[in-house]
């Protein structure tokens, strides 16, 4: 399906800190939405253990294990079903944190920790506000880095 970019919300993802923990970030509009994001460490865009590129996707709405409310950014390069859904960690399960992402963007109200591991908080009440905010919508997200970390050198374009 084609989308004309010119008539989608924008928003942004802006991710500032990354660990094995997880890479943690800011979501954010013009018109005032704020909510958390957590997602997996970086590993070269590898499938089910990375987080993604930076970049522009179309994100559309997507029931996920067929009820759930949750968003589906489209054309990630050599990634598929990368989902914005609840949960609470994004940590390197190889290293034996715990994950509620296989590549997926797990969004939530607050950041903060969960014992001894980063974490995004309130996330089921955090997702269905977003759900209501974006009004069921597609819109076009804009993913930049304040730090950089996949190793990007444009991690700082204008959202």
């Amino acid at each position: 399906m084609k989308y004309d970019l010119n008539d989608l919300s924008n928003i942004c993802l802006y991710r500032y800190e990354t660990s094995d923990q997880g890479t943690c970030g800011v979501l954010i509009d013009i018109k005032g939405l704020k909510k958390h994001i957590i997602e997996l460490p970086w590993k070269d865009n590898t499938p089910n253990i990375s987080c993604i590129p930076y970049g522009d996707y179309v994100v559309v709405p997507h029931k996920y294990r067929g009820y759930r409310s949750a968003f589906r950014l489209l054309n990630v390069p050599n990634r598929t079903s990368i989902l914005i859904h609840n949960g609470s960690f994004a940590g390197d399960k190889s290293l034996g944190y715990k994950t509620h992402s296989a590549g997926c963007l797990i969004i939530g109200n607050y950041s903060g920790r969960l014992g001894n591991q980063k974490a995004v908080l309130s996330s089921r009440i955090g997702l269905s506000e977003f759900v209501s905010y974006m009004n069921n919508e597609t819109f076009l997200l804009h993913i930049r880095e304040l730090i950089p970390i996949s190793k990007s050198k444009e991690k700082m374009k204008k959202c």
